[in-house]
């Protein structure tokens, strides 16, 4: 196969992935929350309460309203990531749409399964979009096109919004209870998305500082098929010449590679630091 063909692939592996997991969040939101008149943050939080407004269909106002930003955010954010929000946001409302006209009840009679099961089903939806490139746009873009001119992170963005967003619907719904659940609502859907997304990409460092790293090393690489990296170190007190092992590990290999580390040198000094998003050979693929 030729690397165009490959590349092909791909691409289409990751839209057929996007394409599922949108899926996945129009799913949660019409089967469950929308008709127990339940809402959650972001775009989809406001065509929600637009649609206990005024009736408005859910797809219409999120694709609208993405449509909008998207535009705002086309100078500072670039053509590729809203070329990107413009597909994603299409091919989401369309399954809005489509799940709003069989959903006219919700699945669940409970509420509260409504929400946890809704929640879940929808973070788990957006988190498997995001982890194969795609995005639901939403109040991601304020966020990042804020961060770009204003010294507030990322996260404390889209948290006042959401909470601004899911405070509102009050107004239309008039309940206490359902103002409730929606708060529910965004925080499991924050908490699950957060688990799907740096779960999928979870991985360790551990650098280990022993006098027996080369037979540790060796262990690693037959037993688990790891590689590792010797880094020439200085100590500050002694000022001796040492080695450090590195080692960029799995979360399922964690376990394995310090058992091996102990049984060889139980007198080690082992430091393991969680990361987030390790790219290329035998680990995720940068997609961007």
């Amino acid at each position: 196969m030729s690397i165009t063909g490959k590349s092909l692939l791909e691409e289409l592996k990751n839209f057929v992935f996007i394409t599922i997991g949108l899926a996945l969040f129009a799913f949660g939101w019409t089967a469950f929350m929308i008709p127990h008149e339940l809402t959650g943050g972001g775009v989809s939080g406001i065509g929600a309460i637009l649609y206990f407004a005024l009736k408005i269909p859910v797809g219409i106002s999120t694709l609208v309203l993405n449509l909008i930003l998207v535009a705002i955010a086309w100078k500072v954010l670039g053509k590729k990531f809203c070329v990107n929000t413009i597909i994603c946001s299409v091919i989401l409302s369309v399954f809005m749409a489509i799940g709003q006209a069989i959903f006219t009840a919700p699945l669940v009679e409970d509420k509260f399964m409504c929400t946890l099961i809704g929640a879940t089903v929808s973070a788990f939806g957006v988190g498997m979009a995001i982890n194969w490139g795609g995005n639901t746009g939403g109040t991601d873009i304020i966020a990042l096109m804020v961060g770009k001119y204003r010294n507030i992170s990322y996260g404390r963005i889209s948290f006042y919004s959401n909470i601004l967003i899911v405070g509102s619907s009050y107004f239309i719904v008039q309940s206490l209870e359902k103002l409730v659940y929606s708060m529910v609502v965004m925080f499991v859907y924050m908490v699950v998305s957060d688990v799907v997304i740096d779960g999928y990409k979870q991985s360790y460092q551990i650098m280990v500082f022993s006098k027996k790293n080369k037979e540790i090393a060796e262990r690693i690489n037959k037993e688990i098929h790891r590689g590792a990296t010797f880094i020439k170190a200085t100590g500050s007190y002694t000022m001796e010449e040492s080695e450090i092992l590195l080692i960029i590990a799995h979360r399922t290999d964690k376990v394995l590679i310090t058992r091996i580390i102990k049984e060889i040198d139980d007198t080690s000094f082992i430091s393991i630091s969680k990361t987030y998003g390790v790219f290329g050979k035998n680990f995720d693929r940068l997609k961007i």
